[in-house]
């Protein structure tokens, strides 16, 4: 059975479903998407039991024409890279639907349908392998995402939704440029005018023309990481975004951005991707210099997440640019492990917003004795965002470090210096919510059955990644192996001028 085509479609006529059927019952809705997502977990399980790589590494590849005209193919295809970051993508569907379960008041087989048909087009963009058809799901999960945050969430938030939309589209559009540009010569060069990944592969691009279409592909995965100077929309996306779209925005979306790194600049652009690798590492070191340092100033929780999640993504850029082996296995798990840890602390943050009617660092304080079990999952997922031993982002972190001190021991040193400062913001972001006196007097209630279910799910795998990350790393070898391999035809001189 074509279980690719389900990841996608699933969602999709689920959502249909609801919005139709379930129109003002909410009941309905709820456990409706909570059905739908659990099942989209069971079949991501599934896959990843039963995989086994083909020659180019992949595990399942679905094929069928869809406009052969333009040379346009239904191509899905999973491989390490794309399976694990699918597995996420499943894990968080169910968590937030329990986390939105009670918090969203109004609408709620509309919100529903929207959340699924993100979901659904993210499915998309980590299986996609013909580039008009990953294009048109890069464009369809930001539509529902938009309105997720345009009208469930807070006080600004046609502003925030407005700004995530003008600046992911604008970074599309360079994207779209770029795709023509290869879909032209490829045909100029072959007379077979297609987007097929695997074909695109073999296309010889002239040295000034490689730069200029990588870079299309660049801009737009960079506004989505976000990389400094193009980050701005995230924090206000985050502050004004309900919890679901925080959890969805920081989980899954920033990872599309950095998944195209991986997928399409570098095996695509090999050369030119060789050349900007030292701008893209020092983009990466100032991605998480800057955002640890904002994140040092932040009352909000929220917005303090929000920065925190451009320093991590800044690690995850690092290690993708030291391109060899530890960065590059280093640069996904960081991705898994940022995607929980992070994901579970946007969730604690609303379920402390519907407690304490505040997300502010100065009105909270003493949570420790009223709300014991909350808190203690909240220590857990904040060391793991430090890099404790042990816990997912540890390995992540060691890694690039590892990856990118064999091409730059000053870079490595600046990014050991945003994992101190790291320590210091989520500490005495810690500190000052959980611990101290108590500041608001008020009938507590801890965390219950549906709350505390996907936090405990999340940690656990924050545990499994940290104290066994080999299933992971397994998953990886070929893929990543293929990305240091298309490096072989390009010059070295750009990346070792860094030594």
């Amino acid at each position: 059975m074509d279980w690719l085509s389900v990841l996608i479609f699933l969602p999709v006529l689920g959502g249909l479903w609801i919005g139709v059927i379930g129109r003002n019952k909410t009941a309905f809705a709820r456990w409706a998407a909570l059905a739908i997502t659990s099942t989209e977990l069971l079949i991501a399980l599934g896959l990843w039991w039963n995989a086994i790589p083909n020659e180019q590494g992949y595990f399942y590849i679905v094929r069928a024409p869809w406009v052969p005209a333009m040379g346009i193919q239904f191509l899905l295809g999973m491989d390490g890279i794309s399976l694990l970051l699918v597995l996420l993508t499943a894990l968080l569907g169910p968590v937030v639907v329990l986390v939105s379960w009670n918090a969203i008041q109004r609408n709620w087989p509309a919100f529903a349908a929207l959340l699924l048909a993100t979901q659904a087009g993210i499915m998309g963009v980590f299986l996609a392998l013909d580039l008009v058809l990953f294009y048109v799901f890069w464009e369809l999960m930001l539509v529902p995402m938009y309105f997720l945050v345009g009208v469930w969430g807070h006080e600004r938030r046609l502003y925030a939704a407005y700004k995530f939309f003008l600046f992911t589209v604008t970074g599309s559009l360079l994207m779209l440029i770029a795709i023509l540009g290869l879909y032209f010569t490829h045909g100029e060069q072959t007379g077979i005018y297609t987007f097929d990944y695997f074909e695109l592969l073999q296309v010889n691009l002239p040295d000034n023309s490689e730069m200029w279409l990588m870079l299309g592909f660049f801009v737009a995965f960079a506004v989505k990481i976000p990389l400094f100077p193009i980050h701005s929309w995230l924090p206000d996306a985050h502050t004004e975004a309900p919890t679901a779209g925080s959890i969805f925005l920081a989980g899954l979306l920033l990872k599309t951005g950095a998944y195209g790194l991986l997928r399409f600049c570098l095996p695509l652009f090999p050369e030119a991707s060789t050349d900007f690798a030292p701008i893209g590492m020092t983009l990466g070191v100032i991605g998480i210099l800057y955002g640890a340092l904002l994140a040092l100033v932040q009352e909000d929780m929220k917005r303090l997440i929000a920065y925190s999640s451009i320093s991590h993504l800044g690690f995850v850029v690092f290690g993708i640019y030291a391109w060899n082996q530890e960065g590059l296995n280093g640069a996904v798990i960081l991705m898994l492990a940022h995607g929980v840890s992070t994901g579970a602390m946007f969730a604690m943050v609303g379920m402390l917003e519907e407690r304490c009617g505040t997300r502010l660092l100065a009105q909270l304080g003493g949570l420790l004795s009223p709300i014991p079990r909350l808190a203690s999952l909240l220590l857990l997922f904040t060391l793991s965002a430090m890099g404790m031993p042990g816990l997912a982002n540890f390995i992540g972190e060691f890694l690039v470090l590892a990856g990118v001190f064999q091409v730059s021991a000053g870079l490595a040193v600046a990014g050991a210096l945003g994992i101190i400062a790291g320590v210091v913001y989520l500490l005495w972001m810690y500190q000052r919510a959980v611990l101290g006196e108590i500041t608001i007097k008020r009938a507590w209630t801890d965390l219950n059955r549906r709350e505390a279910v996907p936090l405990g799910l999340l940690a656990l795998v924050v545990l499994w990644l940290g104290l066994y990350p080999a299933p992971f790393l397994d998953s990886l070898q070929i893929p990543v192996t293929a990305i240091i391999e298309s490096k072989s035809s390009a010059p070295t001189g750009s990346i070792d001028a860094l030594r």
